[in-house]
């Protein structure tokens, strides 16, 4: 019954970020709310940071709620975000510009 629930949990926050379109970003929180679970930002990180092996969901859309990249590989992330036309200022993304808002 348990893992049928992380299961569910799982795919719903992987649902929410394979919706997020290229050149926008969410943060760990606005995942949790928009995958039903408010509160849950951290599950959030928890789940993406557990991704498959060449797994093609765009993990590196989500970022923390001051704007920051918070992975511990940051590099590759910001690279991937610039790729997609997201700009870094102080190492910081302007969520009033990037946000996604679906």
């Amino acid at each position: 019954m348990v893992a049928d629930s992380i299961e569910k949990s799982r795919e719903q926050i992987w649902q929410v970020v394979n919706a997020i379109p290229a050149g926008k970003v969410a943060t760990y929180g606005q995942v949790a709310n928009l995958a039903g679970m408010p509160q849950q930002s951290r599950l959030v990180g928890r789940v993406l940071s557990r991704l498959p092996s060449g797994s093609k969901l765009p993990w590196h859309r989500v970022i923390n709620s001051q704007g920051k990249i918070s992975n511990p590989n940051p590099e590759r992330q910001k690279l991937r975000l610039e790729d997609e036309g997201v700009v870094m200022v102080s190492g910081r993304v302007n969520l009033r510009i990037f946000r996604w808002q679906p």
